[in-house]
This record gives structure tokens, sequence and C-alpha cells, in this order.
């Protein structure tokens, strides 16, 4: 019988726990600014000396112990009358449950899948082995345990059982494992264990002993003498079990850094089973629960070989998930103050959207895993700049012990020892959110988000129903501003690279949303986010796309540098994107035939390259023409500068190109080393100084010849009346030529004999 004493008594333990948990959020509610949601004001928290700015947002997430409260704390927001309503703690009664959507394991699914593919392994389609932590009537272990028929689940445990299946058939355990999932309050004492291969079986970790048979030798790697161990040995040895994949789905610390000590873990409870990234086995580890690994313990058990990211970059998708809850609320509710929508008909339209909002939140998993992956292909040859990057990270303000990231010094001596590695997966996953951190503070302390150019974004942000029919509701969403800059921000990064802002600022002295509006009008401009789309979708090799998306990005990079040196700054968006738009498609469908001889095989090698890779045709094409579109940029601007037809001045400034040699001179400029900070700057400026002759070269031309007049007589005719300068600049370009020895000494010169020509 109940007696409420709490030491004793669960119900009374829960029902103080309960109120606790009620003081706990009334006292954040008595520190936070609320809105009049009558007149839409700022009313400041009572009894509160203010010294920020108006802050009325506050959310409140699910974590262990906390799962089931939602209702409670939208009860005490209620009470409050706080603007948000029931968008304060999502996942309540009336808000999207992520059990039953699965949302948080399908987004770190994304990265198990994205690690696999990597190595050449669908773990959708081929068979692989599992160990896991959890059991399956957990939220995040049940929901992962069942994204794959072909998971081969070896062993798991959880704070009460041992399970372990030696040899799985992957079709059986699978239904198994669903059945579990159904099972109200399951444990793994229900697995039938008849299903189980031979040696296996369930064990309390109550016991002292387990014994152990040469199966379950086989399936952990163990040694021959070994005949019996304790539950926290068979522990320790599941965890260190030579699989292809550990699956966190529960509570706790299990894998620390050698340098690190169990107190520093700060997990006791877990001392006696904790082990070292180093001595992982494992070729993935798939991080569905938080905290499962220390970010030391990550980023050794990646310099020892193996695969992984971090807890925050693979269980995203529930925080995006209430994210996505919240703003819709918030729209919801505006939408039944203003009239247009039924009150009754709220929840049932929330209902409605679970799929669409989960496929929003996944779309984000994805992008961010390409990106990741993309950046960990790479990560050897970017340590210079990631050098920089991480100075600059530090003169910000960020502590890079505390976030596990080396400086530049510890960066280069780590390129330079054995291991020869730049930057781990866990590494550039903590870099890039803050990467993302750094932009979105930037851009919201500016106008750039209040831009209508961006209402295609905003409006994606939302499920298509709430596209339809509250359009305008949209545009006045209260958090508008906030919810244009993370989608902003999250396609900059994860289409351009998390490089990509830092090195535009490098290079031109941009400001943050200088260079996310030169991103923003280059990437509509080229329609790369379709052309990016169809890489990252393609069936090629993992390795084929991330040379894709390499030298797709290449144009990204290079129109916006030129946008930020040509155009009036800071750039009209809508204006640009018409001013070069409209001629982009058009021209495009031209360049194969204006192309010379070294245009013409660069391609044809590019394309027959990616072909032997198993892309598409036309994907092929399509990606090696893209960085000579670049091009187009000037040849817009030299057709209205003189006057002229975009077609005549493209048909000549490719002419002007072969004519001159400037291609193969480009060319080499492209193959010098890129060096430090110093010599990146001195490729650029040497590009741009070829570009400007050429542009020169063009306009020149133009000016000296007649609209119908073949290309061959323009050229012929300007050479002409310049004979004598031409003389000399080609007697100079053809020693440079006969040098052999194109650098960047003598390609500069190359440059500035071309430049000399039109003076």
């Amino acid at each position: 019988a109940p007696t409420g004493d709490t030491t004793t008594d669960r119900e009374a333990l829960r029902a103080e726990g309960i109120e606790c948990y009620r003081m706990f959020i009334s006292g954040l509610l008595d520190v936070t600014d609320n809105i009049d949601r009558a007149t839409g004001m700022i009313v400041p928290a009572r009894s509160v000396i203010r010294r920020d700015a108006d802050d009325p947002y506050l959310v409140v997430a699910a974590d262990k112990g906390t799962a089931s409260f939602s209702d409670i704390a939208n009860d005490v927001a209620a009470h409050y009358g706080f603007w948000l309503g029931d968008a304060f703690a999502s996942g309540g009664s009336a808000g999207y449950d992520h059990k039953e959507m699965g949302i948080t394991a399908r987004g770190a699914w994304e990265s198990v899948k994205r690690h696999f593919r990597e190595i050449g392994v669908d773990t959708q389609t081929q068979d692989f082995t599992v160990v896991g932590i959890g059991d399956m009537s957990g939220d995040v272990f049940g929901n992962g345990m069942l994204l794959s028929r072909h998971i081969r689940l070896v062993a798991a445990f959880d704070h009460r059982h041992v399970f372990i299946d030696p040899t799985p058939d992957a079709a059986l355990s699978y239904t198994e494992r669903a059945r579990l999932f159904a099972l109200p309050r399951s444990s793994w004492a229900d697995y039938d264990p008849a299903l189980i291969s031979a040696g296996g079986g369930v064990w309390s970790r109550e016991l002292k002993s387990i014994p152990i048979g040469e199966q379950i030798r086989a399936a952990l790697g163990l040694a021959d003498d070994v005949t019996e161990l304790s539950p926290p040995e068979l522990i320790r040895a599941v965890l260190l079990a030579p699989v292809d994949l550990l699956w966190n789905g529960g509570i706790g610390t299990y894998v620390r850094a050698s340098a690190e000590s169990d107190a520093e873990v700060g997990d006791k409870a877990n001392d006696a089973i904790r082990v070292t990234g180093d001595q992982l086995r494992v070729t993935v580890i798939g991080e569905g629960g938080n905290l499962g690994v220390t970010e030391r313990g990550r980023i050794e058990f990646d310099l020892a070989g193996g695969r992984v990211n971090t807890d925050a970059m693979d269980n995203s998708a529930g925080v995006d998930c209430s994210d996505h809850e919240v703003n819709i609320k918030i729209l919801l509710d505006a939408a039944v103050s203003a009239g247009t929508l039924a009150a009754a008909d709220r929840n049932p339209l929330l209902e409605s959207m679970t799929d669409e909002v989960a496929g929003l939140v996944l779309a984000d998993n994805i992008s961010q895993n390409s990106e990741l992956g993309f950046c960990r292909a790479f990560s050897g040859v970017r340590v210079d700049v990631h050098c920089r990057m991480l100075d600059a990270l530090a003169r910000r303000g960020v502590d890079l012990h505390l976030e596990a990231l080396p400086d530049s010094t510890q960066l280069r001596k780590r390129i330079g020892s054995e291991v020869a590695r730049g930057l781990t997966s866990p590494e550039l996953a903590t870099l890039m959110a803050h990467v993302k951190l750094a932009t979105k503070s930037d851009l919201l302390a500016t106008d750039l988000p209040d831009n209508d150019a961006f209402d295609d974004r905003l409006h994606g942000y939302f499920p298509v129903p709430l596209r339809d029919r509250f359009t305008g509701a949209i545009h006045a969403h209260r958090l508008r501003r906030e919810i244009v800059t993370t989608v902003l921000v999250n396609d900059v990064v994860d289409r351009a690279g998390i490089t990509h802002l830092f090195r535009l600022a490098e290079a031109t002295g941009a400001s943050t949303d200088e260079a996310v509006r030169a991103f923003v009008v280059a990437e509509r401009v080229f329609g790369m986010p379709d052309l990016l789309e169809r890489v990252q979708s393609s069936s090629a090799s993992i390795e084929a796309v991330d040379e894709m998306m390499l030298y797709a990005r290449r144009l990204v990079f290079r129109a916006s540098r030129w946008l930020l040196a040509f155009r009036p700054q800071p750039l009209a968006l809508n204006a640009e994107v018409t001013r070069y738009g409209e001629y982009v498609g058009s021209l495009t469908a031209l360049l194969d035939s204006w192309f010379g001889t070294g245009s013409a095989h660069d391609v044809d090698t590019r394309v027959a390259h990616y072909q032997s890779l198993g892309v598409p045709p036309d994907l092929a094409h399509d990606v090696a023409i893209s960085l000579h579109r670049f091009c187009l940029l000037d040849i817009i601007d030299t057709a209205e500068i003189s006057d002229r037809d975009p077609v005549e001045a493209g048909e000549l400034y490719f002419a002007v190109m072969e004519h001159f040699g400037l291609e193969e001179l480009l060319t080499a400029v492209s193959e010098l080393e890129h060096g430090d900070r110093w010599h990146a700057l001195a490729r650029l400026a040497l590009r741009d100084d070829m570009h400007g002759a050429l542009r020169a070269l063009t306009l020149a031309i133009l000016a000296h010849s007649e609209p119908d007049e073949p290309v061959s007589e323009k050229i012929a005719e300007w050479e002409a009346s310049n004979s004598g300068r031409l003389a000399r600049v080609r007697a100079m370009l053809a020693e440079i030529e006969d040098s052999g020895n194109l650098d960047l000494a003598t390609l500069s010169v190359a440059a500035r004999q071309l430049r000399s020509v039109i003076r």
C-alpha cells in the first residue's frame, strides 16, 4: 500500500520527482520574458533585473528521466500563460511521438549507412554483424535494430541482461526483435530461446559467472582458454567484439580514450565495463544515444582506423524534429488566433504531417553526413586551411582543448608524424558545428535574413499542407529570421563545404553576409542545387561522388569570388540572379561548340573518367562541363559592356582563349601546388590576371570588329593593327613555354605580358 515515504514507495518518489520538476520549470519561466498573444508585445519577466535584450524564446526537451514529462512542463507553461503554449515542451500528447516515428534512430542510421557506404557495404541489402547497447523496448535501440533486415545482432546488453546470439540468422532474428519491440516493457529475457543460435543465450547481470563456449569465443574473438566470465567481463568482451557495427541506444558512457581516467568520465556506474577507443575492434560506431563514447575516445578510435562521428551529429534528428514541431505549432496557433484555422482542426492537421516532417528532418541528416563524409575524404589535403580555421576559432573565443580540438601546431605535428592524418571525423563534426554556429550568429546580426529572396527557403522548411494554406502566416512567423538563417547556413555549409566561407573571406576580405550573398547568387545562377542533388543521389561509388562534388564546388567558389570582386556590394540577390541567370542556361548549351582543343580534351577526359566509375553519361558531362561555365559571367558582362549579343561574345571569348594559348596557361595555374595561405592567394590572383587578360582581349577585339564578321577575321584584323606588341609578347610566351618551367613566377610574367597587349 502507498506509504508516502519516498525512500520505500515508488509512487511517492515519482510524485516528489514531478513536483521538483514543476518547481524547476517554474523557476525557468520566472526569469524568462513572455509575449502577449493579443498584442504581440514583449512582457518582461516580473521582479527581474534584465541586463540583456528581450528574449522570450525558451523550450524544453525530453532527456533521460524526463521523456514522459512534456505534458507536465506544458501544464506549468499554461499556468504562466507562456506564449508558446504546448510548443514549449515538444512531444507531448499533442505532439510528435519520437519513439513512434523512430526519428532519432532513423537519423543516426543515416550516419551508419554513410560510414558503410564508404567501405563499399550497403546496409540495406547486405548482411553485417552488430553488437549493441540497449534492449528492444527502448526507443533508439529498438527502432534502430529494425532499420535493416540484414542486421545480424551478435550481442547486446542493458542494465538487466546480456544477450548473445553467436551466429544469428538475419531474417529470423529481425522478426523476433520486431516482436519484442511491440511487446510492452519487454526485456532480453523475453527473447525466444529457440531462435538463439548454438552456444548463445540470455544471462542476468546479477550472476557471478557465465559459461563461455566455443561459439561465443568465436563470435566475440576471445582466447581459447576462456571458459567463463563475470557479467562485467562479458560486457567488456561484447564491446570489444570484432564485428561491423557498435550501435549505442542506451544510457551511460562505455568508451573513453586511453589517456582519460574513469573519474574524468564521470559515470561511476559503468567504470567496471568501460573500454578504450584504441581497444575497439568494430568498424563503425553509430551513436543513437548520447555520451556513449567520450569525445577523446571517438578521436582515438578514429585514429586507430574506426569510423565514427559525434553523438550530436548522429542523434540530431530528435532535436531537429522537436524544432520543427515548435515552429509548426507557433504557425498553427497564429492561424487559430487569426481565425484561419479552427482550433479543433489544429491537432489533426499536425498529426497528418508526421511523415513529411520526418522526411524534412532526415534530409538534414543526409546532407550533413554527405558533407562530413566529403570532409573525411579530403581532410589530409585540407590541413593548412583547417589549421587557419582552428586559429580563427580560438581568436573567436572557442576553447579548443575543451572542445577536444587540436590547435594548429598539434594538427601540423599529427600530419607530419607516422599517423599522417588530418582532422578526424569527430573533430570535423565539431568544426562543422562551430562553423554553422558562428555563421548563424553573424547573419542574425545583419538584415540578410529579412530578404524576400529567401522566401522559398522559409516555405520549404514547412510541410506542403502548410505552404499551401498559410503562405501569409509563414511569412509573418515570429521566428522567421531564425528559420531562414538556419536553413541558409545548412545550405551553404552542406553544399559548398565547411571551408567555403572561410576561404572566401581570406581571398576577398568579404564579411560573412557578403560571402553568403555571393554563394546564394552563384548557386542559383548556375542551378547548382539540382546538379549537386543529382551527384549526391547517384548510384556511383562514394569515391566518384566525392570527386564530382569537389570539381563542381570549384564553380561555386570561383563564381562567388567573381561576384564579390566585380559586382556592387552588397549584392542585390534577385537582381543579380536575373541579370546572369537568364543567359546562363542558353549559353551553357553552346559551350561544347565553342570549346578549343584544350577545353574539349579536358571535358572529354573527365566524362570518360566519371563514366568509368559508373556515373551516367548525362551526369558525367554536366559535372565535367561545370567549371568551364564560370567563363559565362565574364562573357555576359563583356556582351553588355560592348553592346553585343552574348552568343557573339561567347564564341569570340573561347576563340581568343584558344588562339593565344590561354587554355594551357590556365591549366598550368590549376596544377600549381596549393601550399600555404599565401601560395593559395597567389594562385587565385594569377588566375584572376589570366581571366582579366582574356576578358580585356575579347572586349578590345569586339570594339575593333563588326558583329557579322567571322571570329577568325575579327582576331586577324585586330592582330594586324597590334602586330608590334603581339610579336614581343609571343616571343616572351614562347620562351616561357620552351623553358618547360611553368611555375608561379613564369606564369605571373605570362599574365603580365598578355595584359600589356591591350594597354
